[in-house]
């Protein structure tokens, strides 16, 4: 073979070579490992790492404006603009005033809790103003009496909500009594694990526990204590999840406590997905956006750049943030997945459809077609508690509130799952009472999921879902046949109770209880039902089950916090301590020390001098 041939076939060679493109080299990741776009991987979010993905970070987008500021803009003409001198330094302040030599006026006894210290501000020291309050919570005046003469039946949907207890104990941390509104019973009792009996089948997924005990702020009144205990799903029957993170990145969410706890907070999610899971990353701000779509759980570092790229500025266009969520769920919902949205956000809609009616409606008509959506609240001054409640209700999710990031490791810990995966939809709670037996009672709590009783068998009607190892608690206080009435007696003998006394069995019934629910995807809902019954009189036992007077104590807390009228006058901030610290029981992480610390705070709070 001649040398041309050959000289000609490798100048080939070398033009096809130079024409082709060249691939990118791969960036290294911190550790000194390549990092492929393609491939599963996680590590140490960086400008570099994420630089690969197609997202620049917030620093570095600073970094390059403040560059970019730097760069005077050529004129008109292509002529650089004459170099101007910046400005001079301003002339030094003068020295400060000499202290005055009258004493410091005297400071109230506030109260600041801190974890589970209590500490007292340093006298002296002046808060600075705080900006103008706009939270809004749902007006829930508290349940009254009701005679069983008239109302036998109470029926409510299940909430295993805990936004408020979180919520109290941040205007607790900043030594302040929350708004009324702001306390809802429920929500603090169903904040804690009370270790009931556990179903053993997914086919009937709650347990139901009850008991009657004394009433300990009222003479002659019993408590019933109602619980479900829903089924914990093993490992291998938990469905893949479809997440949709929808992120506000609007200019109120600019601070640690919002946007900044939020990012770490999906971070916990992102470290518990699942190759076979799947996330996308949505925003909005003004406008509504797609970080990321659909992305596999086993590809972190992509996801955890697609979060550390999101930053704060703008208006609040929630409705239209909603909307493309919605479309980027259904894109790739499935059947054979759990396909949730979870929001993060301080709720303050103030772009495009802010009504609540309207953003419910549209939630609810979502949730038809398979896609649920939970919320996450965030942040202070502005908190929307009860659009977030409308919109979480609306949804078949769940909403918290997320006051620091112990709550957050609480919440998408372990803990996520019982949001994560359902085990049922639509669950409705139905307590008849025995006119033989009670003559009137109360259900604390609950006042913002009354269902009416024709509700309870209408498979229309929606009501709260229940996840994985999730636990429902309720609490009645009950008035026995004979006891001392808190309505009064009427004037016709007719409208009276005619029975006057319990009679029966001592052993008899109190009450029934009724539990309706529908199994994930399933249209029908299934009936659950129990006997509820004591001794009756001074057979009660004076020492009910740790999780009742647990329960109680909670209950207590919300009820007294929140001014509710039926509460004992003589049961003060002492009794209701007193109540905790002899519940306590088992804590292995420190939630009820720190409930008992809650409690110490309250008795301290300063009382509420502005509205």
């Amino acid at each position: 073979m001649s040398k041309r041939p050959l000289q000609r076939a490798l100048v080939g060679l070398v033009s096809l070579t130079l024409a082709a493109p060249m691939a990118p080299l791969p960036v290294m990741a911190q550790e000194g490992r390549a990092i492929d776009p393609d491939k599963p991987s996680d590590g140490v979010v960086s400008p570099a790492a994420c630089r690969v993905f197609g997202f620049t970070l917030p620093e570095e987008r600073n970094a390059d404006y403040a560059a970019a500021r730097s760069m005077a803009p050529p004129a008109v003409g292509g002529a650089r603009p004459a170099y101007v001198a910046p400005m001079p330094p301003p002339p030094p302040a003068p020295p400060p005033p000499p202290p005055p030599t009258a004493p410091p006026p005297p400071v109230t006894n506030a109260v600041v809790v801190t974890g589970s210290r209590v500490t007292s501000p340093q006298p002296g020291i002046i808060s600075p103003p705080r900006p103008a309050d706009t939270e809004r919570y749902p007006d829930a005046t508290p349940n009254p009496v009701r005679r069983v003469a008239d109302e036998p039946v109470s029926t409510f949907s299940i909430d295993v909500d805990t936004a408020s207890y979180a919520n109290v104990r941040r205007f607790m941390d900043e030594g302040r009594a929350p708004p009324a509104d702001a306390v809802r019973v429920e929500e603090l009792i169903n904040y804690f694990d009370y270790g009931y009996e556990r179903p053993t089948a997914s086919t009937q997924p709650f347990a139901i526990t009850t008991a009657v005990t004394e009433s300990p702020w009222g003479p002659g009144r019993q408590i019933v204590h109602v619980a479900l205990q829903g089924y914990e799903l093993p490992a291998d029957e938990r469905r893949p999840l479809n997440l949709t993170f929808l992120v506000d990145v609007s200019g109120s969410m600019d601070s640690p406590d919002k946007l900044a706890l939020a990012q770490k907070s999906m971070n916990l999610i992102i470290d518990r997905l699942r190759p076979q899971d799947t996330a996308a990353v949505t925003f909005y701000a003004e406008g509504a956006g797609t970080r990321l779509a659909p992305t596999p759980g086993n590809q972190k570092l992509k996801l955890r750049c697609a979060v550390a790229s999101l930053y704060a500025s703008g208006g609040t266009a929630g409705a239209t943030g909603m909307t493309n969520a919605y479309q980027q769920a259904e894109a790739s919902f499935a059947r054979d997945r759990v396909n949730r949205i979870l929001m993060f956000t301080d709720g303050d809609f103030n772009v495009g459809v802010t009504d609540n009616l309207r953003l419910e409606d549209y939630v609810a008509a979502k949730r038809e077609t398979g896609v649920y959506l939970s919320v996450y609240g965030f942040g202070r001054g502005n908190y929307q508690d009860a659009r977030m409640q409308t919109i979480a209700q609306a949804g078949n999710g769940t909403a918290a509130y997320v006051d620091d990031l112990n709550e957050a490791r609480r919440l998408f810990g372990p803990a996520f799952d019982r949001g994560a995966f359902p085990i049922a939809d639509d669950v409705k709670i139905q307590v008849e009472f025995n006119p033989a037996r009670v003559s009137e009672y109360r259900l604390i709590g609950y006042e913002t999921r009354l269902l009416d009783e024709a509700d309870f068998n209408n498979d229309r009607v929606d009501a709260g879902e229940v996840g994985s190892g999730a636990s429902v608690t309720a609490l009645y206080e009950i008035t026995p046949v004979g006891g001392p009435s808190q309505m009064g007696e009427r004037h016709y003998p007719a409208n009276r109770n005619g029975l006057g006394v319990g009679g029966g069995d001592p052993y008899g019934e109190v009450g029934f209880v009724k539990v309706r629910y529908k199994l994930p995807g399933e249209r029908d809902s299934q009936l659950m039902q129990r006997v509820v019954s004591n001794a009756g009189g001074a057979r009660i036992s004076t020492q009910p089950p740790e999780s009742t007077r647990w329960a109680i104590a909670v209950a207590a807390f919300g009820q007294r916090l929140r001014g509710d009228p039926w509460l004992g006058d003589g049961f003060e901030w002492d009794a209701v301590l007193e109540q905790a610290q002899g519940a306590r029981g088992e804590d292995p992480y420190g939630e009820r020390a720190e409930f008992v610390q809650m409690i110490r705070a309250a008795q301290r709070l300063p009382a509420r001098a502005a509205p």
